[in-house]
């Protein structure tokens, strides 16, 4: 799991794209505003998507 997806902090329970809205929000707007990084943005968030479905594929096994 990465160190992003972790520092969010989310619940495993909620959509992806709830997760994606709080981790959009959690950058900072200058970070949003330049363009040049729109590709690494892009990495980011599909980063944290793959994350977010390995703690969703793991959450059962952990409540059991």
């Amino acid at each position: 799991m990465s160190r992003a997806y972790r520092d969010l902090s989310v619940a495993p329970g909620i959509t992806p794209c709830a997760m994606l809205r709080i981790a959009i929000r959690r950058l900072h707007p200058d970070t949003l505003a330049v363009r040049s990084w729109r590709a690494a943005r892009k990495r980011y968030y599909v980063e944290l998507l793959q994350a977010h479905a390995e703690a969703r594929a793991l959450a059962p096994v952990a409540c059991e």
